[in-house]
């Protein structure tokens, strides 16, 4: 057993530096490099995309990622472990064998974990008396099968583990937990018992902690100027140890942060309640967390307590919910703000008089009350503001009147309010409402599956 472990995060989602990974394995010395690239709309993104085009649906990025690192990959040892392969990880996998094949690098293996796309299949499993209710309001997914785009399983470390003890270096999964990347090499590598809920709820806090990439490492950070350096953002490294100890750090030499108060604010990320975050794995206990600096950019994190893991797994499903459309005007001095609101006004009662109907619409300026205010109730003078810009948002189910809609925004330039001296974009065109359907099925309902191919 190996006295510890460096697993490094390349990719807190899909979009994510496209040098980070690369910097990752080639500025020091890393055992694992992990990229998360799947957020619950990126699972209907994808899906679209293999629609189009069946060799799609996977993060296409990471074949450049791998290209760029197969010498460390065969020749270092460092493994990869990413849940690139959204909902295509086949095409995906074929993508890095061929890149390999002509690279002229052989002796590796290639794992597939898929199983989690329930799309195909989902007439049984209702069949079978799963209703896959929405968490939020009880109503059964039939409500909205017809408009689903997907329907994934986020399943846990389990299958990687496997995938990593059948000799893997590179593990493409579909939808995976993004903490189930980072335990999963953990597990293996200290041959924990996978029932043993202390140490997998300690992986699955070290996985939470460098999910999101350079969140941790002082990105996206409340006291940002305290990071001295932003453009060379060295992304987190977790130092895991058999115990269950383990230390956040990045690489030597780069920028960003990593203290105490950068660990702590990505703790409270996305976790709901503190002492029970839920994962296919275990329940982890946050409030048990021991943490401290240990040193320049060195957190130590020790301590975690779990319990077992629950019979069900979640299922992050997309559907189209309506069509969308938005279009911004600019307006100047004087009385920009009255202008502005007399313009939303003024475009919301021509649509009426035409006819078209909204689901929602919304009204905002840019800069006054696009994140949280009410223009009403700013305690202020607004009539001497140099500029503002209206933003119009409608949502409705016929894409052709919002559409109609759409082409009554650039006439409002010469036919309302005086001012007007930005408009961008040209005219705009309604596009698809992805909404999330978040539900809970009976584990015995999906089994993940495991390939592995030898390049």
């Amino acid at each position: 057993m190996k006295e510890f472990i460096r697993i490094a995060s390349g990719q807190g989602f899909w979009g994510d530096l496209p040098d980070a990974p690369v910097e990752q394995v080639k500025r020091g010395d890393i055992d694992y490099l992990v990229m998360d690239y799947l957020a619950e709309v990126t699972m209907s993104i994808m899906q679209k995309q293999r629609m189009r085009n069946e060799n799609h649906g996977y993060a296409r990025d990471f074949v450049k990622v791998i290209e760029q690192t197969l010498d460390e990959i065969k020749h270092k040892g460092v493994k990869v472990v990413s849940n690139a392969g959204g909902v295509n990880p086949k095409a995906c996998k074929d993508a890095i064998l061929k890149l390999a094949n002509e690279k002229g690098y052989t002796g590796l293996k290639v794992a597939v974990v898929d199983g989690d796309d329930i799309l195909p299949g989902l007439d049984k499993i209702i069949a079978d008396g799963h209703e896959l209710k929405n968490m939020e309001t009880g109503e059964p997914i039939t409500t909205v099968k017809d408009e689903l785009l997907s329907a994934n399983v986020y399943f846990g470390c389990r299958p990687i583990v496997e995938a990593l003890e059948k000799g893997a270096d590179i593990v493409i999964t579909g939808r995976v937990t993004d903490t189930g990347l980072t335990l999963a090499p953990m597990a293996y590598e200290f041959g924990w018992d996978l029932d043993d809920y202390d140490l997998m709820s300690t992986g699955t806090i070290a996985g939470h902690i460098i999910e999101c990439g350079g969140q941790v490492s002082g990105g996206n950070f409340t006291d940002w100027e305290k990071v001295e350096d932003f453009v060379d953002i060295g992304f987190p490294i977790i130092e895991a140890h058999p115990d269950g100890t383990f230390y956040v750090t990045k690489h030597e030499n780069t920028g960003g942060l990593v203290s105490e108060m950068t660990v702590k604010e990505q703790l409270l990320y996305e976790i709901g309640d503190p002492a029970g975050y839920i994962t296919p794995d275990c329940i982890a206990d946050f409030s048990t967390i021991q943490i401290k600096q240990d040193g320049e950019n060195r957190v130590k994190v020790w301590g975690i307590k779990g319990k077992p893991d629950t019979p069900t797994y979640k299922i992050s499903a997309s559907y189209i919910d309506g069509y969308k459309l938005s279009s911004t005007l600019v307006y100047s001095w004087p009385d920009a703000v009255k202008k502005a609101k007399a313009a939303g006004d003024i475009l919301l009662k021509r649509a009426e008089k035409l006819g078209i109907k909204f689901r929602d619409t919304n009204i905002e300026f840019v800069g006054l009350n696009a994140c949280n205010e009410d223009v009403d109730e700013l305690n202020r003078d607004l009539s001497e503001l140099n500029e503002v810009q209206l933003r119009v948002s409608v949502h409705g189910d016929s894409r052709e009147d919002l559409n109609r809609f759409g082409m009554e925004i650039a006439p409002l330039i010469l036919t309302g309010p005086s001012g007007v001296t930005g408009f961008a974009g040209g005219r705009p065109k309604a596009s698809e409402v992805v909404a999330y359907w978040p539900a809970l099925m009976d584990k015995e309902a999906a089994t993940p599956r495991v390939t592995v191919y030898d390049i």
